[in-house]
């Protein structure tokens, strides 16, 4: 992990699928290795995930309440598969907004068919909804973060896929100014993994595709260098984050600025299989790294 982030060199870094601790060790250590290969991330960040976080139910129709799938989001402990901020600029934790224990049931137009005990304790957010600013120059950037649920293990009734579809929605209602909260102040940039492909792949595509469109995000295309072609794909390879031996390449992970931010670059870190960093890439996770260059007014 530390060559790839030592090739993004990025100034703002959002790690998914991290595990979260309460004091911050394990980023901690992280950011001392980063920092012994020359990259200092003084200012590091994160909430308690719902991963792991038990919901009472069994929600998985085990009889044995407590399980990973249990939780409100799926996780082996309390805290597993978070996210983490790294960053280079100041983090204004006093400003942070965490809206991870958003229910369900609460958001406008939802899907959720959960039965009213369930829905009372079930959180939307899979791992979590953040609005953390960070200080620059021009003044504060909000980053919008998330990694929601895969649309796929569950059966027939689809709640996963429903669930990933929410989450998407969230985002837009949130755009919108039509949740109960104040709306982001812009400049921002919604950051994270979907899970889910607008164009290929399972799930509820309609969520995603609403999202990519809303008129207050530009998108990038960030795109690769790998050269892989997909014929039975209908979206371009080129913009694909993820490789799965049954499903092919699908768009997962996004970073989407406000539409007033100009961007300057934009790409996903994936190189051809021959590349050097190809082993380091693939060893960190199964995504691959989503990065955009941004000028601040």
């Amino acid at each position: 992990m530390v060559r790839v982030l030592a090739a993004l060199d990025a100034d703002v870094i959002l790690l998914t699928a991290v595990d979260y601790d309460r004091g911050g060790v394990a980023l901690g250590l992280l950011a001392e290795r980063l920092a012994a290969a020359g990259l200092d991330y003084p200012h590091r960040f994160a909430f308690r995930p719902n991963t792991g976080r038990q919901t009472g139910f069994d929600l998985d129709g085990n009889g044995r309440p407590g399980d990973p799938r249990d939780a409100q989001g799926f996780g082996l402990f309390s805290g597993h598969a978070g996210m983490a901020i790294l960053s280079r600029l100041p983090v204004d934790t006093a400003g942070a907004r965490d809206f991870s224990d958003f229910l369900w049931r609460d958001l406008p137009g939802g899907l959720s068919d959960d039965p009213p005990d369930l829905a009372a304790v079930q959180r939307l957010a899979t791992t979590g909804f953040w609005d953390v600013p960070v200080l620059t120059e021009s003044g504060p950037l909000h980053l919008l973060a998330w990694h929601a649920t895969p649309p796929v293990f569950d059966g027939p009734e689809d709640r996963n896929g429903r669930r990933n579809h929410d989450e998407a929605a969230f985002w837009r209602l949130y755009l919108d100014g039509a949740l109960p909260t104040a709306p982001p102040t812009a400049p921002f940039v919604l950051l994270g993994d979907g899970n889910l492909d607008p164009l290929d792949g399972d799930g509820r595509r309609e969520g995603m595709a609403g999202l990519l469109a809303h008129p207050a995000l530009r998108d990038p295309l960030p795109k690769g260098s790998h050269g892989r072609t997909e014929p039975e794909q209908r979206g371009d390879p080129a913009l694909d984050t993820v490789l799965y031996d049954d499903l092919g390449g699908l768009r997962l992970d996004l970073v989407l600025p406000s539409a007033g931010l100009r961007v300057t670059a934009a790409g996903v870190l994936w190189p051809d299989a021959g590349d050097a960093l190809w082993p380091d890439l693939t060893a960190a996770s199964h995504h691959f790294p989503v990065w955009v260059d941004i000028a601040l007014p």
